[in-house]
């Protein structure tokens, strides 16, 4: 027995002695370094601070104890106990034919600064609020337990199986030419396919020689500010809030962001005329973070604006998960021009595939099929034809109608574990997406959003503070995905920042 699941009495610790020069190669273990009579303890602290500092990450299989016990030359029990207070502390976990597996890293020690330049320290803001240059991307790479930041679909549910079917019979019918420098929009087939769904699913008309792939909703707003600078547009007005990952893509590209409030009913257009900015970013289905739509009035307002010479750049991220409200139109399906419209799958099947879809108005299409090129030569041919293949087969509406029942019960999930463990939140944004905003009216004389966040991140819980995504001061909160993690463990989530939560209330009362 490995591990999991049944127990193992740990044999006497010096039942066998170690030999000169005996070790494993497995982390360099030498078990000459072990006190005497504490080698159970010295392999599972040492078992742990490996795992705590990258050097076992997640999803590393650990040898397997009679393996180790014989490299070490000591009784299988020694590594067997070592195994289970791991496995008890929640890092290993026994996977089958897989054997034991690390499962999950501990939150890190107060006080130590993780590479990525990140403190796990309760009170601590979290990389403080003067510079959020690459801070998503730290919070994505740092270890923790429960992970509820936005932005991730249930990546659990991607259809293996009918992705490999579809590879399958793609690789069957490709021809040699196939695998040559294809056309830098993207292939002919996905486009196709594209135009299906927008026209199913977004209510937009459009010609396959409209579409260009792209390498997600990122790479189209790099394409997009390019064509911006070439007509001298370098102030982009973006939401407030807003996500903060998007406006420093507009950023790294040498545009400067104008923040236009958000309101109940969404982007304020009245406040986007008066900043006398030529283009806007705007997320009008589904207002990232704060969940609201656009309305009508104010829909009329921003097509008016596009009509008189305005630029709207659509970011249609996940419009397709809803659950309490109607569906909404694409701006882009009532405007073809002063519209650049840009989706992707990222939040309908994975991130990692990269893979996404940018319209833009007519007389801009050969600009920005010119700067496809000159990027990249165009997205790999073969993802592109299996999720072809799996939106013209209907697998694609098939997965999403199936999400959408997982995400829903973990939006509920989400909404009744705020309503145990975070009394006096407000709740904003529950009727559509992936994550939810909350508010808080009082955390406590000096203690923030982002002190909130460290603190849950301390407790092993990731979550956005809402400020990361404000330009202009606002109500403190946080910004929690629900889709990606499973009931049990969104509830356990918020108890714990709960937990911080009323830990920070005493200490700033």
């Amino acid at each position: 027995m490995d591990v999991m699941g049944r127990s193992t009495t740990p044999q006497s610790e010096g039942s066998k002695e170690p030999q000169p020069g005996i070790g494993s190669d497995f982390l360099q273990l030498d078990i000459g370094q072990a006190p005497p009579g504490g080698r159970t303890a010295w392999l599972a602290d040492t078992l742990r601070s490996a795992i705590a500092d990258g050097r076992l990450p997640v999803g590393t299989r650990l040898p397997a104890s009679r393996v180790l016990a014989d490299e070490l030359r000591v009784t299988r029990g020694v590594v067997t106990e070592a195994y289970r207070r791991l496995a008890e502390s929640g890092q290993i976990a026994g996977r089958g034919r897989r054997g034991t597996v690390v499962v999950a890293a501990p939150a890190e020690p107060r006080g130590r600064v993780h590479p990525a330049g990140l403190r796990a320290e309760p009170g601590h803001p979290l990389f403080g609020s003067a510079n959020r240059e690459g801070v998503v991307d730290a919070l994505r790479a740092f270890p923790c337990r429960i992970d509820l930041s936005p932005g991730l679909p249930d990546l659990a549910a991607f259809p293996r199986a009918a992705w490999l079917r579809a590879e399958r019979a793609v690789l069957a019918g490709v021809t040699p030419a196939d695998f040559g420098y294809g056309d830098p929009r993207g292939a002919p087939a996905l486009r196709r396919a594209v135009v299906g769904w927008l026209a199913r699913n977004r209510g937009i008309r459009a010609d396959p020689d409209e579409v260009v792939i792209v390498a997600g909703v990122a790479q189209a707003f790099g394409l997009v500010g390019q064509l911006l600078r070439a007509d001298g547009i370098r102030r982009i007005a973006v939401e407030d809030p807003g996500s903060l990952g998007a406006r420093q893509q507009l950023e790294y590209g040498g545009h400067t962001v104008v923040p236009v409030p958000v309101d109940a009913g969404g982007l304020d257009v009245g406040a986007l005329r008066a900043s006398g900015a030529r283009a806007v970013l705007s997320t009008p289905a589904h207002q990232f973070p704060t969940g609201v739509v656009l309305d009508g009035e104010r829909r009329r307002e921003l097509l008016n604006w596009a009509a008189e010479g305005g630029v709207v750049i659509e970011d249609d991220y996940d419009a397709e998960h809803r659950y309490d409200r109607p569906p909404v139109p694409a701006l882009r399906s009532l405007m073809a021009d002063g519209v650049c419209y840009a989706g992707s799958v990222s939040k309908l099947l994975a991130p990692a595939l990269r893979v996404g879809w940018l319209l833009v108005p007519p007389e801009r299409l050969d600009a920005v099929v010119t700067a496809k090129r000159y990027a990249d030569l165009g997205n790999g041919i073969l993802t592109q034809l299996v999720l072809a293949r799996l939106m013209d087969s209907g697998e694609l509406e098939r997965h999403l109608r199936h999400v959408r029942l997982r995400h829903r019960r973990r939006r509920d999930a989400m909404l009744r574990a705020v309503e145990a463990h975070l009394p006096g939140a407000r709740v904003h944004g529950a009727a559509a997406g992936l994550h939810l905003m909350v508010t808080f009216d009082d955390l406590g004389t000096g203690f923030r959003d982002t002190d909130l966040a460290a603190a849950a991140l301390a407790r092993g819980v990731k979550a956005h503070p809402l400020s990361w995504h404000r330009i202009g001061p606002g109500a403190p909160g946080l910004v929690l995905g629900y889709a990606a993690g499973a009931t049990h463990e969104i509830d356990e989530g918020i108890a714990l920042i709960g937990d911080a939560l009323n830990e920070g209330r005493a200490a700033g009362a």
